[in-house]
């Protein structure tokens, strides 16, 4: 298993056993993620507290579940299909994640929202 893979499994379980402290050593201070709302362009978080606070307060939200559908791994590029379970508005989309020495550095969001 590649370090991506291992990284990216990580971040997957830590959504899955709504665990957020799994995701506190695979996050880089320089990490980049981008949400699939609101529009046009999603949220912007910046640096390692705002990403992992985002992603803590995701896993924390009893009203949302994450179910992985798929992932691909091409070196330190990872490719999440992802269906999001929510009363008010399920969906499905993508992360497109990149990692840098075992740590997430950008994840980039998109989605099919209703």
């Amino acid at each position: 298993m590649t370090n991506t893979e291992t990284v990216i499994d990580r971040f997957n379980e830590a959504f899955r056993l709504e665990a957020p402290d799994m995701l506190v050593d695979i996050i880089a201070d320089d990490c980049v993620m981008e949400g699939v709302g609101p529009a046009p362009d999603g949220n912007r978080w910046d640096g390692y507290a705002e990403c992992l606070a985002g992603w803590q307060g995701l896993i924390r939200d009893p009203d949302i579940r994450f179910e992985v559908e798929h992932v691909d791994v091409a070196g330190d590029r990872a490719v999440i299909r992802w269906r999001l379970h929510h009363a008010d508005a399920p969906f499905r989309g993508v992360n497109l994640m990149r990692v840098r020495d075992g740590k997430i550095v950008e994840a980039l969001g998109y989605g099919k929202r209703p």
